[in-house]
């Protein structure tokens, strides 16, 4: 296989990877944030405020991936 063959393998499986798993981990923190607010509705606007910023955190891996995706593209 060409150069350009292996690169385009490598940059589809790196978006795709890590876009997977973002998702995967946005819905995990979600879904456990949500549990926790309705077993304790009282912490709601503390724990929205944390489920936020680690949801902020997981998609900075898609981040990573697509600007590791440009790399191989264009390098």
């Amino acid at each position: 296989m060409e150069t350009e063959g292996i690169k385009l393998l490598a940059a589809v499986a790196a978006v795709s990877l890590t876009g997977i798993a973002a998702a995967f981990g946005e819905g995990w923190i979600a879904s456990k944030a949500m549990e926790a607010m309705g077993r304790n509705p009282a912490v709601g606007k503390d724990m929205f405020t944390r489920m936020v910023t680690a949801m902020a955190l997981v998609e900075s891996i898609a981040i990573y991936g697509f600007v590791t995706t440009l790399i191989i593209l264009f390098l």
